[in-house]
């Protein structure tokens, strides 16, 4: 995956193998943006920081990416597709010192590049009704606010999330 991104970025399709990157990146992105994700950083150290777990995790999603910039790790994103339903963005950030380079947007670009690979007709993600970068973001690359994320039990009472989905041609 080189072509379209941003000059000396690089992504990489990860797997099992690469669950030390991934770890990295995402302690990384928990301790950094908490406000961005429902996963806490306290649920992936300690007793949950285990190999098999981060193994697992990297298994059990089926398309996981980081991106580099200059031979630096500095953006992750993930996405998923149950059968004969829409593809789904999840767990995607950047690193600060790499925002405003067109990481997020490679990042994009690429699960909607493996959506379209796996058939799906749209791809959707949630994303908290306060994070005004990511909403920015998201709603330039074509997606429509859906409304409210379907709740949960695991959901936070008092934080809002947004569902937002994007046609795929």
């Amino acid at each position: 995956m080189t072509s379209g991104e941003p000059r000396g970025v690089e992504l990489r399709r990860l797997a099992a193998d690469d669950w030390r990157v991934w770890r990295g990146l995402r302690l990384a992105a928990l301790e950094e943006a908490p406000y961005a994700f429902s996963s806490k950083l306290s649920d992936w150290t300690g007793a949950g920081d285990l190999e098999s777990r981060w193994r697992a995790r990297l298994t059990s999603v089926p398309f996981n990416v980081v991106a580099t910039l200059d031979g630096s790790a500095v953006g992750i994103v993930s996405a998923a597709r149950p059968p004969n339903a829409a593809a789904q963005l999840i767990s995607m950030w950047v690193a600060p010192s790499a925002r405003g380079q067109g990481i997020g947007d490679a990042l994009i670009e690429a699960v909607v590049t493996w959506s379209r690979e796996n058939d799906a007709k749209a791809f959707y993600l949630d994303v908290f009704e306060d994070n005004e970068a990511a909403l920015r973001l998201y709603r330039r690359h074509g997606f429509r606010d859906r409304g409210r994320k379907p709740s949960e039990p695991e959901d936070d009472p008092v934080r809002v999330e947004r569902r937002m989905e994007r046609q795929l041609d």
